[in-house]
């Protein structure tokens, strides 16, 4: 559980003064200089930080990119506090392809977020490359369509259910193709979790 915390602050009275009128116009001209050159920095913030969102994927010491997503290999993965043995269970997962997200690395640890938020440190024998993803795991009811080719006037092959768990055959940017028991078909890369908004890859 995610605990907020409250910051107080104290407020501060400004005190006024006087001035003359023509240094008060002199004061205006100034303000009017200094709104537009603020709004100027405003309006050209937001290129000055595009590039640095687009570089947030770093290189952990395995060599692979952080954050990745992954899945477990094994029906029984401990999740513990640290990068160690030495650290306490926090949970254990029960179910072997369940998508996970590594976002660091500690000699052969791996640092893993799961789908609800929760981390923990896995070792990284007990990961797979295997690219799975939860179908719309943020919603209780309803069925996520999976279309026979890559657009939303293909014919439907399928509906899926909420977390359940698909294998990511390969994606596109914007679709995704999922294979499991019975089914086979596209799906929009926003509906599912496993997968990067843009990402592109193929095989598995």
């Amino acid at each position: 559980m995610w605990l907020a915390r409250g910051r107080s602050g104290q407020q501060s009275n400004r005190a006024s003064t006087r001035t003359p009128g023509w240094w008060t116009s002199s004061w205006r001209a100034i303000s009017v200089g200094l709104c537009l050159a603020i709004a100027t920095v405003m309006v050209a913030t937001p290129f000055l930080i595009a590039p640095a969102r687009a570089q947030l994927q770093t290189t952990g010491a395995s060599g692979l990119p952080l954050p990745r997503f992954v899945s477990l290999k094994s029906d029984k993965v401990n999740v513990r506090i640290g990068p160690g043995q030495d650290y306490d269970v926090s949970w254990i997962f029960v179910r072997a392809g369940w998508p996970v997200e590594i976002v660091q690395e500690f000699e052969n640890w791996r640092k893993i977020r799961d789908t609800d938020g929760s981390e923990g440190w896995v070792f990284h024998s007990l990961l797979s490359g295997r690219r799975t993803a939860l179908v719309t795991p943020w919603i209780k009811a309803g069925e996520a369509p999976i279309r026979a080719d890559a657009e939303i006037e293909s014919a439907v092959a399928a509906y899926l259910e909420p977390r359940v768990v698909a294998e990511v055959a390969e994606c596109q940017g914007d679709w995704c193709r999922v294979e499991g028991k019975g089914y086979s078909g596209w799906i929009k890369q926003e509906q599912l979790w496993g997968v990067y908004p843009g990402e592109a890859f193929e095989g598995n």
